[in-house]
């Protein structure tokens, strides 16, 4: 028996196909842009089932598949990951002013103080996937600490810690190099929290002073400039998948 077609609110449907965010589709739908099986509909909350409405924006009709969009960027310390902020803090949208891209989301994210590679798509099947925690790629950090961690505490990363009763570990902790006071660790995860290698580390007493993601999979920052982005090739979207 197959199973009914999901329901879901039409902001949300908007944002399921990769065409903006949910907030800013709920700006569309109470702005009137939006009509479902040609009636302009005013409630972001209004249902809407897979394969049986036909949505529109501005007249335009969105049944048709979308050109999709995979891009990679450096993202510099002190911007959010997000597209707008309340607090008025620049954002990593910043970093695309002009360059003429439809919407792209971020996948999974990076924290204001953290840098390196961020991916972003309006695939949203493609980012679902890298973002998962349990089938999503690795992802590779390299961070500066504030003093030189001994074996005994990286291997108790690897085995893993408790935070506010959440369990925290990395998949791998390894020494690159170190100075006479602080050392760069390069740490691998395979399942990313919510500021996850800060709040590992931190349980150690150890506080971090740099925090670089320099891959996702295989896919490597490389020589990519700070604050600069380039689109994926297909090689490396497929990859990725």
């Amino acid at each position: 028996m197959a199973l009914p077609a999901p329901r879901h609110g039409l902001a949300r449907a908007l944002s399921k196909r990769g065409v903006c965010s949910r907030t800013q589709a709920a700006e569309w739908i109470r702005a009137g842009r939006v009509s479902v099986d040609g009636r302009v509909v005013r409630d972001p909350e209004f249902p809407t089932i897979a394969g049986k409405h036909s949505i529109a924006v501005d007249g335009r009709d969105l049944d048709a598949a979308p050109e999709r969009h995979y891009v990679m960027l450096n993202k510099p310390r002190g911007l959010v990951t997000t597209a707008r902020d309340e607090q008025g803090r620049d954002t990593v949208y910043r970093c695309f002013d002009g360059a003429g891209l439809p919407w792209i989301a971020p996948v999974g994210r990076l924290d204001k103080a953290s840098e390196g590679l961020l991916l972003f798509s309006n695939d949203p099947a493609w980012s679902a996937h890298i973002a998962d925690p349990a089938a999503g790629p690795d992802k590779t950090y390299h961070v500066q600490v504030d003093r030189i961690p001994d074996a005994v505490v990286l291997a108790t990363l690897r085995a893993g810690v408790v935070d506010a009763g959440e369990f925290l570990r990395a998949k791998s902790a390894t020494l690159l190099r170190a100075g006479e006071r602080n050392a760069w660790l390069e740490i691998v995860l395979d399942a990313g929290r919510n500021r996850q290698i800060r709040r590992m580390l931190a349980t150690q007493q150890i506080g971090v002073l740099r925090l670089i993601r320099v891959s996702i999979g295989a896919l490597a920052l490389g020589e990519l400039a700070k604050g600069a982005w380039r689109p994926l090739t297909r090689a490396e979207v497929a990859a990725l998948a």
